[in-house]
């Protein structure tokens, strides 16, 4: 059953065009992430769902029920803030249930919502304290104990964990993903954080200037991004794009990084094409993932590969090295323990199974 529809939807703050044209569904149960950097409109988008915001055209349906012009507080809706949005005079167990009391709620289901909730979240021994005797994490659940306890429809989460530090934020993450996966509740949740995304999120819609660029499952996002942008905005580091050619011999097609010769073009025969091409030497981006260069042939689909490094960055775990590929910048991910060095020619390996190309003219995947 589809839980959110969100149909031709445009918003503008004046002459300025916000949102264009967005399409979204989202089935009960699951995790939509609204991913994309400042400015592209995914708050903006999660106001309108919560209806804090107006509709310039468009509508927005929860349950196949047209909500476009029904007020926030008749939407079945709960909306977990960035800042938390504590009421600082109130303790805990009031700002959990001030929500039940103003729709008059009955005390016995109440003080029963307020047990389970409390006792789900691990805040039981905090019901007596002001927010103001609390920490970031601690706050934060109470906003979301505040959220559950009404039972809504949808979830809306608004950059809820960027106020904490690294590691609480990576706690918290966990703790939204196993809070996710007992209650099978629908949610829709903003971030710019790609880490937080791909690891929250059943799918994830990445928007930039107001525009959907793509929506899709994690794996399909980071294994066919379907052009430029969605390839350079997930992964650290990000997808490699090469600048070449993409030329076709018999039913063979290969590729030619610029300033190499035919010697050292790369055979794409298993490349799964989004339609069928029928121009040579057409103008591509190679794109190939640091994860996927490789030190040593591990299968049969590694192409061989020389390269000179230039700059090794060691961060513990694992090393970024730089490398010069007929004058263009490649970067390889690989284990700290393997010895790379700088300024010298090494023989790599991509992995041609995990390649994607795009059109240089129209960044769009082909």
């Amino acid at each position: 059953m589809i839980a959110l529809k969100i149909q031709d939807l445009s918003k503008n703050f004046g002459s300025t065009e916000v949102l264009k044209k967005i399409n979204v569904e989202i089935e009960e149960g699951n995790f939509l992430v609204l991913l994309g950097p400042s400015g592209c409109g995914k708050s903006t988008l999660l106001n309108i769902i919560a209806g804090l915001e107006t509709i310039d055209e468009g509508e927005v349906f929860i349950d196949d029920y047209n909500v476009s012009k029904v007020e926030p507080k008749d939407r079945n809706i709960a909306m977990v803030f960035q800042s938390y949005a504590l009421y600082p005079s109130m303790n805990v167990k009031e700002n959990i249930t001030f929500g039940l009391k103003q729709s008059k709620t009955p005390k016995d289901k109440i003080e029963e919502q307020l047990k389970k909730i409390s006792s789900f979240l691990k805040v039981n021994e905090l019901l007596n304290r002001k927010p103001s005797q609390l920490s970031g994490g601690q706050r934060q659940r109470v906003a979301i104990g505040r959220a559950l306890v009404r039972e809504p429809r949808i979830f809306l989460f608004d950059e809820p964990l960027s106020n904490l530090d690294a590691k609480l934020r990576v706690e918290m993450r966990r703790e939204i993903k196993i809070l996710h996966q007992k209650l099978k509740t629908t949610v829709v949740y903003v971030t710019h954080d790609q880490t937080e995304a791909m690891s929250l999120g059943t799918k994830i819609a990445i928007m930039n200037h107001g525009v959907i660029q793509q929506s899709d499952t994690p794996k399909n996002i980071y294994n066919k991004p379907q052009n430029v942008f969605v390839a350079d905005f997930i992964g650290s580091p990000p997808m490699n794009l090469t600048e070449g050619k993409l030329t076709k011999e018999g039913n063979n097609f290969y590729f030619v990084p610029n300033e190499a010769n035919e010697t050292n073009k790369i055979p794409l025969k298993n490349y799964d094409f989004v339609k069928p091409i029928n121009e040579n030497n057409k103008e591509v981006l190679f794109g190939i993932r640091p994860e996927h260069i490789f030190h040593k042939k591990t299968n049969e689909n590694d192409f061989e590969v020389k390269m000179k490094s230039e700059l090794n960055e060691y961060i513990g775990h694992e090393q970024i090295v730089t490398f010069n590929y007929f004058n263009q910048e490649i970067l390889g991910k690989f284990s700290s323990t393997i010895e790379m060095g700088t300024n010298k020619e090494v023989n790599l390996y991509f992995d041609l199974t995990q390649v994607s190309l795009f059109d240089k003219n129209t960044s769009q995947r082909i």
